[in-house]
């Protein structure tokens, strides 16, 4: 017969191993890296992470420092190297990063406002210029984001290339690589480029939408510009959204309590979660890496392309 002291002395086993296990990772990991991709000014990244990466600090128990990349290709190989632990990545980095053998695993992304979990990439140009079309824009210059981003260089060759465009430095007078989506707009509103690649999920959430919020973007005079001086000219078909993933080789245990303290974040600190997500998210997805294997043979194409190009 199992009496109750054996079923309490089982329990008390099984809390000293998890507990002697959180011990083990801390001991090796008693720092953990969170990268993230440039997408906007490095103020406003550290002004929208820090609060969360407080709370991922606390809820692991370790110091979690935020580290905001130079580019998406820090990420990547600041992962390989094994010395981020946790990146936020766009949808097409991720992919580069496993195509290229990074070991690095995806365990979530946002849900939307909405419900949703994906969004689109978009070709905005100014509503005062004459273009309603991609061809009308043939050598005019166009304004992209970054050789690994999704919706501002991968999914805008992509769908070009649809449009009978495969070569798009022959088709526009020059394509420009502005560092971050914020930079895109901020090229296409001071007419440094008449077309810009950018993120869009709808017309309240988006790089755009988030800028016109916080007046970053400005009139010849000064005056703060509207979502109806800009216009969409192009639309993709819907893309992931980009994934949170860790390295491979972290212990089971430390992987499991970081998809926790992501998944339970909304609850246990909406202020960092809605600092965070500006109003634009309602949480994280469980996800998994094959999640992302559309998007690898994405990237396939967009680099057969240039080779052909190249060619």
């Amino acid at each position: 017969m199992i009496t109750r002291r054996i079923v309490l002395a089982g329990a008390v086993a099984l809390a000293f191993t998890a507990s002697a296990s959180a011990q083990d990772w801390k001991s090796k990991y008693p720092e953990l890296t969170f990268a993230v991709v440039p997408a906007e000014n490095a103020s406003g990244v550290t002004e929208r992470w820090t609060p969360f990466v407080a709370h991922l600090s606390k809820e692991l128990g370790v110091k979690v420092t935020l580290r905001i990349a130079n580019d998406y290709a820090a990420v990547i190989e600041g992962q390989r190297a094994g010395n981020i632990h946790i990146a936020s990545y766009g949808s097409a980095s991720f992919a580069r990063a496993r195509l290229t053998g990074v070991k690095t695993d995806a365990f979530a992304n946002d849900i939307n406002a909405d419900g949703s979990t994906g969004y689109y990439s978009v070709f905005f140009v100014k509503a005062s210029s004459p273009y309603k079309n991609i061809d009308q824009l043939k050598g005019k210059n166009l304004g992209l984001v970054d050789p690994n981003s999704t919706s501002g260089n991968n999914v805008p060759r992509f769908e070009l290339d649809k449009l009978g465009i495969s070569d798009a430095d022959g088709h526009f007078g020059k394509v420009v690589f502005t560092g971050s989506h914020e930079n895109a707009m901020l090229a296409l509103a001071q007419g440094t480029v008449e077309v810009a690649a950018n993120e869009w999920t709808n017309e309240d959430d988006s790089r755009l939408a988030q800028m016109l919020r916080k007046g970053m973007l400005k009139n010849a005079d000064g005056s703060p510009m509207k979502k109806d001086d800009f216009r969409i000219i192009h639309k993709s078909a819907p893309i992931i959204n980009g994934p949170y993933a860790y390295n491979s080789d972290l212990p089971a245990d430390l992987k499991a309590a970081i998809a926790k303290a992501f998944t339970e974040a909304p609850a246990k600190d909406k202020a960092a979660f809605d600092r965070l997500s500006d109003g634009q998210k309602k949480g994280f997805n469980p996800a998994t890496t094959k999640d992302w294997d559309a998007t690898i043979e994405l990237i396939k194409f967009v680099d057969a392309l240039r080779k052909k190009k190249a060619s």
